[in-house]
């Protein structure tokens, strides 16, 4: 009995779990499942290759042809020149200007030897002469193959040294100044006595000059009796202008006393 009722309490339950049939529905078409369609096929999420960007090319912009200078045709300097005295008689000085002291006298036709020149633009050449060189005017001369003194060595000032005063001390330039073109240098006096004098016309002061002329440096001596001395100084030179004084007597030269140039 008891079997019994357990058994039909079971069915019972069984029965009220189970889904009830529509009318056109058997029990095949319940428990055979339908068709299951197949997924849509799933397209891959679009892949991004990080691509860099082309690397920028440089040209490098073209080198403009350096300029190769031409050179410039320099003549090298002649250890000497061969020449040959045209006038009557001219005086061999110790420094390159008509202003020096007098050292010895070439006539006419002497066969002579430049050795060398001044600085700047001037006429004067240095002659061999044994022990002691002095200076002529070249325009007195004629040189061998008609060649320029230019082409001479310039000795002055530096490779050649004017003699010394064994008895005066140099002079002080104690101005110098510009008006224009004209340059006024004035210095202290120096009382040469008269016995130190070569004779009645020397010059007691020497001024070595290289001024300015059409834009080129020229070099001159002048004479002076009096401490103090105008000339002209123009501008448009490449080079500086640039003087000094010397104290002149017959033994020598004292000094230079150097222009500060204005």
């Amino acid at each position: 009995m008891t079997r019994a009722l357990k058994f039909t309490c079971i069915l019972f339950l069984l029965t009220a779990c189970a889904p009830a049939l529509r009318p056109d529905q058997d029990s095949a078409s319940t428990s055979a499942p339908g068709p299951v369609s197949a997924p849509e096929e799933l397209i891959p999420a679009e892949t991004f290759s990080a691509t860099p960007p082309p690397a920028e090319t440089l040209t490098p912009s073209p080198i403009p042809p350096t300029e190769t200078p031409i050179p410039t045709a320099t003549s090298t300097p002649v250890e000497s020149l061969k020449a040959k005295v045209t006038a009557e008689k001219i005086v061999c000085r110790y420094g390159p200007g008509k202003n020096y002291l007098y050292l010895i006298a070439f006539n006419v036709n002497t066969p002579i030897r430049l050795i060398g020149r001044a600085e700047g633009k001037n006429d004067w050449v240095l002659v061999e002469n044994g022990t002691q060189d002095c200076w002529v005017d070249s325009t007195l001369l004629a040189i061998e193959n008609s060649a320029s003194i230019e082409s001479l060595r310039i000795v002055y000032p530096g490779e050649y040294r004017i003699p010394r005063s064994p008895y005066y001390a140099p002079t002080v330039v104690l101005a110098a100044e510009r008006n224009g073109d004209e340059v006024k240098v004035k210095w202290a006096e120096v009382i040469v006595s008269p016995g130190k004098y070569e004779h009645e016309f020397m010059f007691p002061y020497i001024v070595e000059v290289w001024y300015c002329k059409d834009g080129e440096i020229y070099f001159d001596t002048l004479g002076a009796r009096v401490p103090e001395i105008t000339f002209t100084d123009e501008a448009g030179c490449a080079e500086p202008s640039r003087g000094r004084v010397f104290i002149q007597e017959k033994h020598g030269f004292a000094g230079p006393a150097e222009i500060p140039w204005p």
